[in-house]
């Protein structure tokens, strides 16, 4: 199943994508793609609806983010081999975690703002995974049953915040619309091979990363459950897992976004993604003028 919100920014409604690949609308099911609607009796009263019993949601209308209220955007650093051959860093005995602010998270087609004094803003495509269930505490063998579902992530990172302005890494990985998240939030039975799945990202139309979910360090469940010993997991709450290599950062000479530039997405069976990169002050000066920004 394939779950979406779908509408303006911050008026989002639930929705579905049907086997023609539509946008059925859930709303008069459940309130949002959030919270108690990801339990798994809830997903499985959703799994059992008609969607052409559903009003269709006409093509072209906005995506936002598949999961709303997160309360908690978790994320692991040097999570992929190879990638962290490609930086030179060590393969770490274990996960190296972050905050990403639940603020940043945006659609998956929204534009892709630069923050002021941005010199070194780098794309990375993610699995992320979603919570339905409270954990704490949880074993490796079980953790996925705690897990709503998964989608694609960018986790936008500006380098120079992040590794030169001291502190942790979180201050370059929050800024605003750096967690795109969707298009979908797909659950595991349409996704079975969480540890196969293939990965790419361009930045306008050439590639620049291909990976695989297949050398992750640490894998999903274990990832569920080494978090869990370290806080309580709440249903919505957000885990983006590592990026495999091919970042702005590990290129020679390093590239990093410009206004203007299309970076495109996606991971095997999780959809697309589509982000235009924006100066912010010709951000604002859209928001000021009513244009759409995205």
């Amino acid at each position: 199943m394939k779950l979406v919100r779908h509408g303006d920014r911050g008026l989002e409604k639930p929705g579905l994508i049907d086997s023609a690949g539509s946008i059925r609308d859930l709303s008069a099911i459940v309130r949002d793609i959030s919270g108690p609607a990801l339990a798994k009796a809830s997903l499985d009263r959703l799994r059992a609806l008609d969607p052409a019993s559903l009003p269709v949601i006409p093509a072209g209308t906005r995506l936002g983010p598949c999961v709303g209220a997160t309360r908690n955007f978790v994320a692991i650093g040097l999570n992929f081999a190879d990638h962290a051959a490609e930086t030179g860093a060590a393969i770490p005995p274990e996960p190296i975690v972050f905050n990403k602010a639940p603020s940043c998270i945006c659609g998956p087609e929204d534009d892709l703002i630069l923050p002021k004094g941005s010199a070194k803003t780098d794309w990375e495509v993610e699995l992320a995974v979603v919570i339905g269930t409270t954990a704490s505490y949880v074993h490796a063998n079980e953790a996925l049953g705690y897990v709503a579902g998964v989608c694609v992530c960018n986790d936008v990172s500006e380098r120079e915040f992040q590794m030169e302005r001291g502190g942790t890494w979180t201050k370059g990985k929050g800024c605003p619309t750096f967690g795109p998240l969707g298009p979908w939030l797909v659950t595991l039975d349409e996704v079975p091979g969480l540890k196969d799945l293939a990965m790419h990202l361009d930045v306008n139309g050439e590639r620049m990363q291909t990976g695989s979910t297949g050398t992750m360090i640490f894998d999903v469940a274990q990832i569920v459950a080494y978090l869990s010993h370290f806080m309580i997991l709440e249903p919505g709450d957000v885990i983006t897992t590592g990026t495999p290599p091919g970042v702005g950062l590990a290129r020679k000479p390093p590239r990093y976004l410009k206004s203007g530039d299309i970076v495109s997405l996606g991971i095997e069976g999780l959809g697309l993604q589509r982000q235009r990169v924006v100066a912010f002050d010709d951000w604002t000066a859209k928001v000021a003028a009513g244009e759409p920004t995205n």
